[in-house]
């Protein structure tokens, strides 16, 4: 995806989680779990709320089962390839190919996000623009409505136009329908907190910002990803090329939305040589999967993989079809694991319950009678981490690794071998600290 300028976490994880080991139920502490009394715990339902999707026109599903996975501009014509990508957890097209068969798609219980305002087919969403943010600029100068390659896209050419060219994508959105769109590197890092805030809060539902952290060329730089994780300054490689920064992103666009957690982000995931540069990093296996962890654990309420390759060992626009079984294997067990942690994903967090130092980040949330932490390393090494949580429970499961952990004086200590390491901490009966 080639980005035009207009003008001059948290955690690396790599889920430890099987894909098909089941979320263990609830069961019994040893010892009585003892409710916290403190006004900085806060139980906050995820953003845009549980029933964000119904309130639009035969949108997504707001099951609690239900999870967001969704591909980028893939194409559908046929039974070939939507299968692969049902196999590999996808259940979103967001903003499929024009040929694509709609009905195909709805027929086989996945879903379509399209920018067409007469789609011919099931849509449960209107795509509204891609990376406008970069290519237009923020400002309100006339748009042409002009693409980049296409001629000049904002009139006069020299001033930026990117909310005037958004307000009008929205307008085409069908009535009742759900809007999405997709920044990038303005909105993540380029553009003051206004600027961007403008971008995320006027003229759709659901956005999310595409930085390519593992793959990009360019972004350690401190005029780019270093505006964000690094004061400006250039960013070492093994602080760049890192998971944390996906969720990062997500926190950033999260941190913009108004009213806080007001409208769901998506994360958004590349699944293998989104650049031209050969000598430029494919992502792997390991780093995806740590990729979509680190956003989710950064509250992102859906993923999207870019799955278009302009260089790299295999280029086409089909990375997950095209790619290899090594690919296919990592995205289906990726997948597996966040259908089997979904109903956890889509219950509310508890913030001020569980506290560390920076070395990791978590994400608590509570479901049925449990609590879940979701921990992942932020540091590219090993940690020997200890979380404490204000909660009097013995023993927390680890889920999908067949272990559990004590907590000992309210502290739960575990090592994570590496910048892709994330454990989830399922602590039976600690619902009951809340009440």
């Amino acid at each position: 995806m080639r980005r035009t300028r207009v003008g001059t976490v948290l955690a690396v994880l790599v889920l430890a989680i099987s894909g098909c080991t089941a979320i263990e139920p609830p069961g019994t502490s040893t010892a009585s779990p003892t409710p916290v009394s403190s006004s900085s715990v806060v139980v906050r339902q995820v953003d845009g709320g549980p029933d964000f999707y119904s309130r639009f026109t035969d949108s997504l599903p707001d099951d609690p089962d239900f999870f967001p996975m969704a591909v980028w501009s893939e194409s559908v014509v046929d039974d070939t390839g939507w299968p692969v990508e049902k196999a590999a957890g996808i259940n979103v097209y967001l903003e499929p190919t024009a040929d694509t068969d709609l009905q195909r798609i709805a027929d086989n219980g996945m879903y379509a996000i399209t920018s067409s305002s007469t789609p011919e087919g099931p849509v449960a969403g209107y795509f509204t623009a891609d990376e406008a943010d970069m290519w237009a600029g923020p400002g309100s100068a006339a748009a042409t409505g002009l693409r980049p390659g296409e001629g000049d896209v904002c009139e006069p050419s020299d001033e930026p136009c990117g909310y005037s060219v958004m307000a009008k994508a929205a307008e085409g959105a069908p009535d009742g329908a759900l809007r999405f769109t997709n920044y990038g590197k303005g909105v993540a890092y380029w553009e003051s907190d206004e600027q961007a805030g403008r971008f995320v809060n006027e003229y759709q539902d659901v956005v999310s910002a595409d930085v390519y952290w593992f793959t990009d060329p360019s972004v350690c730089a401190g005029t780019e990803g270093g505006g964000l994780v690094n004061d400006g300054e250039t960013v070492p490689d093994d602080r760049c090329r890192l998971a944390a920064n996906y969720g990062r992103t997500v926190e950033r666009v999260r941190s913009l939305v108004d009213p806080p957690g007001s409208r769901p982000v998506w994360g958004f995931v590349e699944v293998g040589h989104p650049f031209r540069e050969e000598w430029a990093p494919t992502i792997t296996v390991p780093e995806i999967r740590a990729a979509v962890w680190s956003s989710l654990i950064a509250g992102a309420r859906g993923i999207t993989y870019f799955v278009h390759n302009f260089g790299g060992p295999c280029p086409t626009q089909h990375a997950i079809r095209d790619c290899g079984s090594e690919l296919r294997e990592g995205i289906a067990r990726t997948g597996r694991e966040v259908a089997e942690l979904a109903p956890v994903l889509n219950s509310p967090s508890v913030d001020g319950l569980v506290h560390h130092d920076s070395r990791i980040a978590t994400s608590t949330r509570i479901h049925g009678d449990a609590l879940y932490i979701l921990a992942g390393s932020t540091e590219p090494g090993p940690v020997d981490a200890e979380i404490t949580v204000d909660c009097a429970v013995s023993t927390a499961s680890v889920v999908g690794e067949g272990r559990d952990v004590p907590i000992t004086d309210g502290r739960i200590s575990d090592t994570f071998e590496d910048g892709n390491a994330v454990h989830v901490y399922q602590l039976p009966g600690g619902a009951a600290c809340l009440t």
